[in-house]
């Protein structure tokens, strides 16, 4: 299947036959689009798609999402999603937010962009929303349609900027209600993320593939980086970049004191490339040199 590119949203509206009313910015109904055939498309701008009925699979990566009732789903520049038709199924009744990077440029939320982490989740770890969720979300698309039909002026822009602001931080309040309302599961990533940090070190990858990095776990648990990351955030209080952190210099610290192994052998172990660099990392988590520590360990 060839891959459709979309870098702005004229390109994406033409393709789905929808009516572009701002270059920058748009809401889209897939309901009243007549062109919804199976294919895939890079995206060149922010996508947010807020989903009410079946009809309809997406791809995103490798990861293959059925795409039900009641869920968001989010894409950043630079994506690519592959949308299925269903056989048979109804026509898919979506809601699609679309703003360009560009859109953003000289606002304080092109600063923000970064800390809505959820754009670069996986499509299965879609946002599943209750009723009263959905309907807020709708509002405010609803808002941002009607400063797109209203002739601009001077507050055209603030406004539904202000408006993709508050949607965004929206979706970000409903995903920390989704980590709680998972606790079950959430606590069994925790348990394979533990468990691997340990087999890390006791299996010798460390040694043969460097530190430990959060992509690596979270490859292995199956899930992207970022939700993996926000997860343990939700959980822990800690970043999964904080939580490694502390567990390197907790092994460090076992070495030191249980093995007869010399700070550079030390090092090896846990996979760092220099010593030196271990020797930083320990006096800035520990608080001290290694050669400090086993010295007040003794005494």
């Amino acid at each position: 299947m060839d891959i459709i590119k979309a870098d702005t949203i004229e390109q994406y509206n033409r393709y789905f036959g929808f009516q572009t009313k701002h270059p920058l910015v748009g809401v889209v109904h897939f309901d009243r689009s007549d062109n919804q055939p199976t294919h895939k498309m890079t995206l060149g701008f922010y996508a947010l798609f807020l989903k009410k009925t079946t009809g309809c699979i997406i791809n995103y990566g490798k990861t293959v999402y059925d795409f039900d009732d009641e869920t968001v789903v989010s894409f950043a520049p630079g994506q690519t999603v592959g949308i299925h038709r269903t056989e048979d199924g109804p026509t898919p009744e979506a809601i699609g937010l679309l703003f360009h990077p560009d859109f953003l440029h000289r606002t304080s939320l092109a600063q923000k962009m970064k800390q809505y982490s959820f754009f670069s989740y996986a499509s299965n770890e879609a946002l599943h929303l209750s009723v009263d969720e959905r309907i807020i979300l709708q509002d405010y698309m609803d808002k941002i349609t009607h400063e797109l039909n209203h002739p601009i002026d001077k507050f055209s822009k603030p406004l539904i900027i202000s408006n993709i602001e508050v949607l965004l931080n929206y979706c970000m309040r409903f995903y920390e209600r989704q980590f709680v309302t998972r606790e079950e599961l959430n606590n069994d990533v925790l348990v394979r993320f533990e468990r691997l940090l340990n087999g890390y070190w006791d299996s010798g990858m460390a040694k043969q593939h460097g530190l430990p990095t959060v992509k690596y776990f979270a490859d292995k648990i199956c899930l992207s980086p970022n939700y993996f990351g926000d997860l343990v955030k939700s959980e822990t209080g800690k970043t999964a970049h904080e939580y490694i952190q502390l567990k390197i210099a907790e092994v460090a610290k076992s070495a030191l004191l249980d093995s007869n192994l010399s700070t550079k052998q030390v090092a090896e172990m846990l996979g760092f490339q220099y010593p030196q660099h271990f020797l930083r990392f320990f006096k800035k988590q520990v608080g001290c040199t290694p050669k400090e520590f086993m010295n007040d360990a003794v005494a």
